[in-house]
């Protein structure tokens, strides 16, 4: 265990903490689910910055970086579509976010099996930083002294990084449509 490693470690055990303090039912913790949050998204960054740097990329680092990824962003979207936050036609969104993570990750993990390794594109390394500062943005929004227009910005900053998402994931597969010609 890295201090990469480490901080990715704690990316998946904040996404809990998170879920936790956004569904409290006894007082309001969404201060403490903003700071969680955001602390958590930072890591998104720096534990890559660090294990590069420190030349600690492992494969297990890796992995467990992918999955943190999805954790915080899918279990966060889903929590705020419970809450009201995400709601009606914008939980759309959400769902496409959700569609395009698990359709890759399982073409990652089919052709992983076939050794052929699906590197991230810049476009999917910016739609996860959109898609982290459109989650800030909603869970933060009651927070302000304009939490209708707070919550609209967030949304239409979750719409761009929706748009993005299915970008990169039709890039993904069309990068990798070749490996599929001899399957039926």
């Amino acid at each position: 265990m890295n201090i990469p490693t480490a901080l990715t470690t704690f990316r998946c055990v904040a996404v809990l903490a998170i879920a936790v303090a956004l569904l409290w039912p006894f007082g309001a913790l969404r201060g403490v689910a903003l700071v969680l949050f955001v602390a958590a998204a930072l890591t998104d960054w720096f534990d890559g910055y660090l294990a590069r740097r420190w030349r600690q990329v492992t494969p297990f680092g890796r992995m467990l970086d992918s999955i943190a990824d999805k954790m915080l962003v899918a279990v966060v979207l889903l929590v705020l579509c419970a809450d009201g936050t995400i709601e009606g036609l914008n939980a759309l969104a959400a769902a496409m976010i959700l569609t395009r993570e698990i359709a890759i990750a399982g073409l990652r993990e089919h052709l992983a099996a076939q050794s052929v390794v699906v590197a991230s594109t810049l476009l999917a390394k910016w739609k996860t930083t959109v898609q982290l500062v459109a989650i800030a943005v909603l869970i933060g929004a009651p927070l302000t002294g304009l939490p209708v227009i707070a919550t609209s910005v967030g949304l239409a900053i979750l719409w761009v990084a929706t748009l993005m998402t299915v970008v990169s994931g039709v890039q993904y597969a069309a990068a990798t449509r070749g490996h599929f010609a001899n399957e039926a």
